[in-house]
């Protein structure tokens, strides 16, 4: 059976670094055609408790040119997205290098080290899964369509949004909003307060 698609490093898509587990959201990056698009719950837990129903983990990064999302504690994902923004700075919007610059820095850095955190990032070309144990994961293309999950809830994102994409015509938003509910729907650890970006690549120049 083809990889058709990346959950979380190590195969699990709730398993962090030191074996603990993250247990607070569901992320999924779908791209189909020009369109990128990216969308989160907004549920925050804390134990058995829902702390938070409508928490932000997406971010326009770059000039709203690139998004990234998170999964983890949520102080830990905000420095990760700051350090993320000064690498796509240094290399002029280089999505792969600042990936893999991050994550270079992230693995080595005795203080990044700490935080615990997994990253989707993506622009309207290609997207990338990050940890901190040195990952850069882009996940394998369907023709010109390509998912990525990660959080407690991304295996039945993962699993809906592969089923949409061989299947239906369905747009990329219409993708990640089909596959954020279902996966709402069995995740107790998401909720379907759903922030939703689209990224779309430029259009094509008409020559008269």
């Amino acid at each position: 059976m083809k990889n058709r698609g990346a959950g979380a490093p190590g195969g699990h898509p709730l398993d962090l670094s030191d074996g603990r587990r993250v247990r607070s959201t569901t992320v999924i990056c779908v791209k189909r055609g020009d369109s990128v698009v990216m969308a989160a719950d907004g549920q925050v837990t804390l134990g058995a408790t829902v702390m938070k129903h409508s928490a932000r983990k997406i971010r326009r990064l770059y000039n709203e040119k690139i998004l990234a999302g998170f999964a983890g504690s949520t102080a830990d994902a905000f420095s990760l997205f700051t350090r993320f923004e000064s690498k796509l700075e240094q290399y002029g919007g280089n999505l792969e290098r600042s990936a893999v610059e991050l994550a270079k820095e992230w693995r080595t850095d005795k203080l990044l080290r700490q935080l615990q955190a997994l990253l989707i990032v993506a622009d309207t070309k290609r997207m990338f899964l990050l940890s901190g144990d040195g990952d850069v994961i882009e996940p394998d293309a369907v023709g010109d369509s390509a998912v990525a999950t990660i959080g407690s809830g991304g295996s039945y994102a993962l699993a809906a949004a592969t089923a949409l994409i061989e299947n239906t015509q369905f747009t990329a938003r219409e993708i990640v909003e089909r596959s954020m509910k279902i996966a709402a729907e069995i995740c107790i650890y998401s909720n379907t307060h759903i922030t939703v970006e689209e990224l779309r690549g430029e259009e094509p120049k008409v020559s008269v």
